[in-house]
């Protein structure tokens, strides 16, 4: 079973994400209230997986404490959650070599997909802040993508089913296999694996 670190300085959200954590899936969350209390808990007894860390949290920003937490312990995967970064720290986190980053906009599905996408050894970086990720814009192969398609193709990528892309986007069913036909075609691949492994070789998201 796998062993989260979650530190956050909000109660309610700490509270919240762990106990819904423990209740969904094969994971054993501890919780933090600050990055000090997440640091002294991962030189304890305890071997934690995956470290996730709000990005704001009082006497330190997301990217200093990825920082020392890397460097303190750095077999530790480390992840970021945030409710108000953008795209452009995200790049920054992803460049400086964080497993993660999860806006706290996530649907609780997602945020749980997520997770396991990171404990499998991949790197968890959405695509939709708003605006199209630079390797998107500079790679050809995915500028015939709408930006829904491009959503869709992120789903892809975690092994998502149609049902519940089409729950996290908030459309059809019937939709969500319309917009992964036109993906395929769009990238001239014969199925979703291709697909996502396209994705993943360009390091789309």
């Amino acid at each position: 079973m796998p062993n989260i670190l979650l530190a956050d300085d909000h109660d309610l959200v700490r509270e919240t994400i762990s106990a819904y954590l423990d209740t969904v899936d094969d994971f054993h969350v501890t919780t933090a209230p600050h990055l000090d209390a997440a640091l002294k808990m991962l030189s304890g007894v305890v071997a934690y997986d995956l470290l996730i860390l709000d990005y704001h949290m009082p006497g330190m920003d997301g990217l200093n404490g990825l920082e020392k937490a890397q460097k303190a312990h750095p077999t530790v995967k480390v992840a970021l959650m945030s409710g108000v970064a953008n795209r452009d720290v995200a790049n920054t986190a992803m460049a400086r070599g964080a497993d993660g980053f999860m806006p706290k906009s996530l649907t609780a599905v997602s945020m749980v997909n997520a997770i396991k996408f990171i404990l499998s050894g991949e790197r968890y970086f959405p695509f939709d802040f708003g605006t199209a990720s630079k390797g998107a814009a500079q790679d050809s192969t995915f500028s015939g993508l709408s930006e829904r398609e491009m959503q869709t193709l992120e789903q892809l990528c975690i092994g998502l089913s149609n049902k519940e892309i089409a729950r996290n986007l908030g459309i059809q069913e019937v939709t969500v296999k319309l917009h992964v036909k036109n993906v395929l075609a769009k990238l001239n691949v014969s199925n979703r694996t291709q697909a996502a492994l396209l994705a993943k070789d360009r390091h789309l998201f």
